[in-house]
């Protein structure tokens, strides 16, 4: 199938599917005339892809794991547990910097609050 057609098929820009190919996530032939040509399986592969995105992984981690989960199941893939872990421990980090900001930012509003200023003239100051 053709680079429009797979778009169209999977939902994912044309524009995305050559990013794809440049990051070595999809791997199409090319015809005589130099049209990409995908092979029928290569819309699970572009899903696959999606899913692993929407899990915040970069292209470049799937990379790393993509071909083993496209032939099994993610268990039987040695590489995509530390993969899961790093990213859960990058969560964990910013969940912790955004905990202490969301801290950072009552302790000022509870400072203004106790100053008894009307809220109105704090945006006017």
């Amino acid at each position: 199938m053709k680079i429009g057609e797979l778009a169209k098929k999977t939902g994912v820009s044309i524009r995305s599917l050559r990013y794809y190919e440049e990051q070595g996530l999809l791997s199409p032939s090319r015809t005589d005339s130099g049209y990409r040509e995908y092979h029928a399986l290569a819309a699970h592969q572009v899903e696959t892809i999606q899913f692993y995105l929407k899990l915040g992984l970069s292209t470049e981690q799937i990379a790393s794991f993509l071909h083993c989960v496209l032939m099994n199941k993610e268990v039987f893939c040695q590489e995509i547990l530390p993969v899961y872990r790093q990213k859960l421990a990058e969560i964990n980090e910013q969940l912790e910097l955004l905990t202490q900001l969301k801290s950072n930012l009552e302790e000022r509003i509870q400072s203004i609050v106790s100053e008894n200023l009307n809220p109105t003239e704090v945006r006017s100051r």
